[in-house]
Order: structure tokens, then sequence, then C-alpha cells
């Protein structure tokens, strides 16, 4: 069920930068779907987007072009961005020179000691102390990964992580899923595929690299997780991940494997994610039945599944869980952070 509670709140005068991407168009259906309190709402793009309508509400809704030479800006409340590092510190400036809240989806200030970086689940509070008027939404595989945390951090301290991620095409952009379906038809009618937004044919494979590698040998996606987990979780677990991307529309997977200062027990754990702040508990194995994005695209939750004790350590822990990244993962969260900050009275703090 989608929160309704935002609609005895007043209404807030909201922007979208980025609003032609595919996270863009998530967070219209998202802020649509939970009634969000709107009054007005602004959409911004690059030139080439501009002038594109899209429908809100059943009200037509123009995109209009991201400009340094204009107030656009000067009466928004809340304006989430995501089109880009760049573009993000770029206009950051304008966006919050006349006191609105930007919720920045992507890298660009994540690691910024002036911004928080927030997954409501862990830590809505963080979202109050934004001196530059920004607040962060992390990676989406760390988003994923520590709603699941935090649910078994409540039971034990946890003191590492390896985890294996298992990507969907969508974390690239609408262009790779458009790619990863060209690829597919082109395979079968037997032709070479197109192979221009990965480094390698998606289609039939598996890629273990996402984003660039770095000196240690990790990739920027895997260090994401590395350094966004303590940041989110206030904590000094450390993180080694392996970032897979696969041929899978929507929902990204991973297989986490914790180790905890005691021992915690399966049923422990089950107990902690059933109950847990936006977590599913999908574990029935006799029944065959876990979590998997072929059914999970859309849904608002992490789902949690194939609890069981680590065989190689006796206070590790190892699970699956999946969920839908564009959603959850980017816009989804973004709007929850908008939410607990409107029901805490948090706008103007």
């Amino acid at each position: 069920m989608h929160r309704k509670a935002t609609q005895t709140f007043c209404n807030m005068n909201v922007a979208i930068v980025g609003a032609s991407g595919a996270v863009g168009q998530e967070f219209l259906r998202v802020l649509a779907e939970r009634n969000f309190p709107i009054d007005e709402l602004r959409l911004f793009g690059s030139s080439r987007s501009a002038g594109t309508t899209y429908q809100f509400r059943g009200k037509d809704i123009v995109v209009r072009e991201l400009r340094h030479d204009t107030d656009d800006f000067k009466d928004i409340d809340i304006a989430f961005t995501s089109a880009g590092g760049g573009i993000s510190q770029e206009f950051a400036a304008d966006i919050t020179r006349h006191g609105a809240v930007m919720i920045d989806n992507t890298s660009a200030f994540r690691m910024d000691p002036e911004v928080p970086l927030v997954v409501p689940e862990c830590n809505a509070a963080d979202a109050l102390n934004r001196p530059r008027g920004i607040i962060a939404n992390p990676n989406c595989t760390t988003i994923m990964m520590v709603v699941a945390l935090q649910a078994i951090e409540k039971l034990s301290h946890i003191k590492r992580v390896h985890v294996s991620s298992y990507q969907a095409a969508s974390g690239a952009g609408a262009a790779a899923m458009d790619e990863l379906e060209m690829q597919m038809k082109q395979i079968v009618g037997g032709e070479k595929p197109t192979v221009s937004k990965f480094a390698y044919q998606l289609a039939y494979n598996v890629i273990p690299q996402i984003d660039v590698f770095t000196e240690n040998g990790y990739t920027k996606e895997e260090m994401k997780m590395y350094h966004e987990t303590k940041k989110i979780m206030h904590s000094d677990i450390d993180v080694s991940a392996t970032c897979v991307r696969v041929p899978v529309m929507r929902s990204h997977s991973e297989a986490i494997w914790v180790e905890t200062e005691r021992p915690i027990s399966v049923e422990e754990a089950r107990q902690a994610i059933a109950g847990g702040e936006g977590l599913t508990l999908q574990d029935n194995p006799a029944e065959k039945d876990y979590p998997m994005p072929l059914f999970l695209a859309g849904c608002d939750n992490v789902y949690v599944g194939r609890i069981r004790k680590d065989l190689a350590n006796p206070n590790g822990l190892t699970f699956w869980l999946v969920s839908d990244q564009i959603k959850k993962g980017a816009a989804l969260n973004a709007v929850q952070i908008a939410e607990w900050l409107i029901a805490n009275n948090g706008l103007n703090k």
C-alpha cells in the first residue's frame, strides 16, 4: 500500500531536473502514486529535451531548458535532480539559492562532508543537517543493501560485509535497456548484436565490470558501496563488493555475507527482516519461493530470502535480496526523504 499521509500537509512546489531520463520518469510515477502534496510541478532538462510534454495528474507539463540566467527555482521547495553529476555540480547553486532543498540522485555530492547521504530506513534525521541545502541519494546498490543491513545491525553490530551484485541493464539508463532488447532481437534474427552502451555484448552474457577500475582493482561502483555504507550507517563496517552487469531488464539482485559481533540465528534474522522497515521477507526455499527480479519490478520494498548460516564463519549469515533499483534505488528513496522532511517539519531547518 502506498503512503497517503502526505496529503494532510501543505502542498509543495516541486522541480524535477532530468525529467526525460529513466529516473526522471520514475519520479513522475512515484510522486503520483504516493499522492505527494504538490501545488506546482516544474520539469527541467537539456536543450534537447526542452519542449517535451509530460502528463502529471491530468495536466500537461512542458519541460523547460535548465539555464543559469533564470529564477526558475525561486519558489521551489524541493528539487529532485537526476541529470548527471556534472549537471548537479554546475547548477547546485542555482537550484538552492532561494532555499529549495536539492535531493540529488547522482554521485556528485555523496561523500561531501557537508552533504548528508540518506536512506530513510537507516538515517533519516541526517537530512536535517544540510549546510549546502543538498541531500544526496546513495548509489542504488548501496540503498538496497543498507536497508537490509539495518535490520541485522539492530541485532548485533556488523563488522564486515561481502557482497556480489547482479545489476540490471536499466542501471545504466534507458539507452542500455534499449540496447539489451535490441541485442536479443538481433541474435534471434541471426544478426550481429550492436554493442555501444556496454564494453561487451550483454545479451547471453555477464560483465564483471560496472564503472571504471580504480588503482586497487575495484571499480568505482564497488568502492561506492564501501564508502557510502560507512557514511549512512555511521559505522566502521567494511564492505568488499564485486559488481556484475547481467542481462536482466530491471531490478538488481545481491548475494550478501555479513559477519556480526555475536552469532545470529537464522530465525532471529528472519524475524528482524520480516519486521524491518522497507523490507519484505520472501524466504521459503522448500516451495522455491525467493526474490527474483522478473517479478519485483515496480515494487517498493527490498525483498530478502535464502537466509542461512555462513558455513565459513560462525558469526556469519548469508542472504539474497532483490529490489527495483530505479524505484527504491533512486526515485522512491529520494521521495521518501522528502516525505520524511515534510512529516518532521524539516524543510526549513
